[in-house]
Parts: structure tokens; C-alpha cells; sequence
């Protein structure tokens, strides 16, 4: 069973998906979205399947999912997927005409969580010390060698603070320096909704949709309006530090986790596919499943999206205690090859004691870092803010440096993605939990 904070593991890398937490409905893996062959039309053909809905039945594609209920299959057009509630023989069906002809994989319907702070809460202080404590140990082993985990140079081991003026996470990334807003990027971050009437965002563009039957896209659990404010978070909010990236991108909010911070893959493709429909250069997703087997579904969403010009980038996942010497692995969606994925580092630009290592499956590596440790952001009223730990976090930073750097070169997609690893800073640690480097913002 899959849980948030890295609790319930899925096995060890290579490991199918026997152990995660599914819905018993089938997710289908079309061949072409825009091919001659209609999905709809697959579905009844093949496995008898009588009331397909689809998302081209929804203005700009934006699906209600409370209207369907009684459909037996939804189809997401833009990205050639569809989910199925079917029976064993036409479960059988299908999965006998997977890999042939319109019909690429067949694969269990997952439940995702939100992955945000790990380890049923970590402090910043436990983090210190265990940073400290090898850093103590190391300069025992190696005499000379750097007091700091990781190696960095005496210049860089005093470490970043929040001040009355920037987040830790905004100066480390260099966004505290930089002239860049995100004007004209679209960025969509799909998570547990947003507070619509937070004060911070007053006069900003927000497109709001839910992809949870019959709730709204009203943020109820506080992580997606945390890591909306990191992404694109104001560029002086008046009761507040700086907090967040892409003042002026546009943001689209969609709803695919509920209230309790969980949701399945019919939300989160609905939500994809709205996104990449919308136009959407960047899709910040902080939620991820415990599955070290790279998902068919996901790495074909991925794939497609690149295509119609939108990046995913996504939470590399919680699950590492590496202080019992348990490193992890990036888990679904981010272990994706087409999906970017992002591991969190400390205000010391340690890795975090939850941070997941790379996965040795094709595509499974880390590919950068942000900021993911205590960061503060922005979280619904009445609280207004609040100061979380999780992969969940460092994804927006990149996120909403990835904005940034579309806004200044024009760059899309696969592009967009080299020139964030390319103008990475490179850190004294392993690329396997690291990646290039943290994300760095343009100046």
C-alpha cells in the first residue's frame, strides 16, 4: 500500500505494482491520440464497453467528473488515455489485445498522495543535526575535509535563512536577484485545489477547475495552495517575506487530490489533460505514488505532453530515511522518462533525510533539486501562511523557475527542460540524489 510520507512501501526497484494502493479500475494506453482510430469506438469493440465519456465533450476540455459517473469508461483525448471500470472478462479482453494494434498497455488504476511533510513531520532540527553529525564524523575520517554533509566549500557551509525580505529557498535559487516574473507562461500546479480568496493573490490570473467529483477547485487541506505560492506567489505580498517565483505567470489551478491530500489517476489525467489543452508550458504535480516501476501511463502522458509543448515536473518522493540508511527511489509519476523529476535539499543545500535516490529503472533518475526543507509559503485562511518540508516543496521552485526561464528564452517542453539542468548550480553531492544540481534562476 502507497502512503504520503513514504509509509507503505511498494518493494524494491523492479517491483510491479502488486503491492500499491489501486481503485480496481484498468487505465488503457491508446496508440496515437489523434490516430484514425477512435478510443471510444476501441473500447466498445473490443471489450464491450457501452457509455464512454470523453473530455472533448467539455469546454476546453475541462471535464466534470461528478457528470460521468455513470460512464463505464472517460477517455482524456489530448492525451490518448482512457480509465475503465470493467469486469474480469473484459479486463481479460483488453489485456489480450494490449500491445497489439490501437491499444498500447493496460495497467491498474493507482491512488496518489500528496508528498509533503515527510516522515509525519521532520523537523528542520532534526535535519541540522543529522547534517551536523556527519559533517562531525567526516572531519574525524578525513582530516582538512568540509564540516558540512556533502563537501561544500567553507564559503557555502554557514547555510541560508529566511530574512524580512526573501525566503531561504528564493536566495539559494537565486530568484531574489533575478529581473524575471514569469509574464505570459502558463503554469499549472495539480494538487489539493487553492485557497481562491487568499489576500496574496488579489487582481492575479487564476483559472480554477476541480477534477474531484463534486467538490469545487477550494483548496481544503493546504498543500496546493502552499506549493501555488512557491510556483507563482506574489512579488511583495503585504503581510509577508517573498515567497514566490512567477508573480506574473498565469495560474492554472486544478484539483486532482482531495481534502485529505489523496486521488486516483482518473483526476490527475483529467487534469493533465486540461492543462496541456489550456496550453500550459509548465505542470507542477507534488504527488506521486511508492511504485519504483516506471508506469506506462505515465511516461506515454509525459511523452505527449512534451510533444503539444508542456513540461511535467513532478515530486521525485519522501520515501528515504536516510538516517537508517534507507535511500529510497523515485516513485510514479516521477520516475517517468518524459516527466522531470525534482529531489528536495536542506538551507545547508544538503539532501533531505526523506529525499528519494535515483531508481535504477530507464528514466527513474533524479534530474535536479530545489528547495525542500521548512520552506514557507502561502497557506489558506485563516493560518494565511505556513512552513512545510517535502519533495512537494522543491517542486514548485522548479516550477516556477521553470516559468522564468521560458519567459526569457521562449523555450517549450524539452527545451525548456535542458536549459533548466544546463544552468543548474552544480552542488558537492551525488547525482543520483541531486540530479544536475540545484535549479537556478535567470538574471
Amino acid at each position: 500500500m502507497i502512503g504520503a510520507e513514504g509509509a507503505g512501501r511498494a518493494g524494491q526497484p523492479g517491483a510491479g505494482f502488486a503491492e500499491a494502493q489501486t481503485t480496481g479500475r484498468r487505465v488503457i494506453v491508446f496508440a496515437e491520440p489523434d490516430g484514425a482510430a477512435d478510443p471510444a469506438e476501441t473500447l466498445r469493440s473490443v471489450a464491450g464497453v457501452s457509455e464512454v465519456a470523453s473530455t472533448r465533450d467539455f469546454a476546453g476540455q475541462a471535464m466534470d467528473l461528478g457528470q460521468i459517473r455513470s460512464a463505464g469508461a472517460t477517455v482524456f483525448a489530448e492525451l490518448g488515455v482512457a480509465v475503465v471500470a470493467a469486469d474480469a472478462d473484459q479486463v481479460a479482453a483488453l489485456e489480450a489485445a494490449s500491445g497489439r494494434g490501437t491499444i498500447l498497455a493496460v495497467e491498474p488504476e493507482l491512488v496518489h498522495h500528496v508528498l509533503a511533510d515527510a516522515g509525519g513531520g521532520v523537523s528542520v532540527d532534526y535535519v541540522r543535526g543529522y547534517r551536523d553529525g556527519v559533517g562531525d564524523l567526516s572531519g574525524r575520517i578525513v582530516p582538512g575535509a568540509a564540516g558540512a554533509a556533502g563537501g561544500l566549500p567553507a564559503a557555502e557551509t554557514t547555510g541560508y535563512q529566511d530574512t524580512d525580505r526573501f525566503t531561504w529557498g528564493l536566495q539559494a535559487t537565486e530568484v531574489a536577484t533575478s529581473c524575471r516574473s514569469g509574464r505570459g507562461v502558463k503554469v499549472a500546479v495539480l494538487d489539493t485545489g487553492f485557497d481562491l480568496a487568499h489576500p496574496d493573490f488579489t487582481g492575479r490570473a487564476v483559472t480554477a477547475q476541480s477534477f474531484v467529483a463534486g467538490v469545487s477547485p477550494q483548496d481544503g487541506h493546504g498543500h496546493g495552495t502552499h506549493c501555488i505560492g512557491t510556483a507563482c506567489g506574489p512579488e511583495a505580498p503585504a503581510a509577508s517575506r517573498r515567497y514566490g517565483i512567477g508573480y506574473e505567470a498565469d495560474i492554472f489551478v486544478g484539483k486532482v487530490l482531495d481534502d485529505t491530500g489523496s486521488g486516483v489517476d482518473e483526476g490527475i489525467l483529467a487534469g493533465i489533460n486540461w492543462a496541456v489543452a489550456s496550453g500550459c508550458q509548465v505542470l507542477s504535480m507534488s504527488l506521486g505514488a511508492d511504485v519504483p516501476r516506471v508506469s506506462p501511463i505515465y511516461e506515454t502522458v509525459g511523452r505527449r505532453a512534451l510533444a503539444a509543448g508542456s513540461l511535467i515536473v513532478a515530486a521525485a518522493g519522501n520515501n528515504a530515511h536516510r538516517d537508517r540508511g534507507d535511500f529510497g527511489f523515485v516513485g510514479v509519476p516521477a520516475n517517468s522518462p518524459s516527466i522531470m523529476a525534482v529531489a528536495a535539499v536542506d538551507s545547508q543545500l544538503d539532501i533531505a533525510v526523506f529525499s528519494a535516490r535515483s531508481n535504477p529503472v530507464r528514466g527513474g533518475q533524479v534530474d535536479v533539486a530545489g528547495p525542500g526543507v521548512h520552506v514557507y509559503s502561502s497557506w489558506p485562511m485563516p493560518a494565511r501562511y505556513n512552513t512545510i518540508s517535502g519533495t512537494s516543496m522543491a517542486t514548485p521552485h522548479a516550477s516556477g523557475i521553470a516559468a522564468l526561464w521560458s519567459q526569457v528564452t521562449g523555450r517549450r517542453a524539452s527545451d525548456l527542460w535542458f536549459t533548466l539542468t544546463q544552468q543548474a548550480r552544480r552542488l558537492s553531492l551525488p547525482s543520483v540524489d541531486v540530479g544536475a544540481g540545484l535549479v537556478r534562476a535567470p538574471q
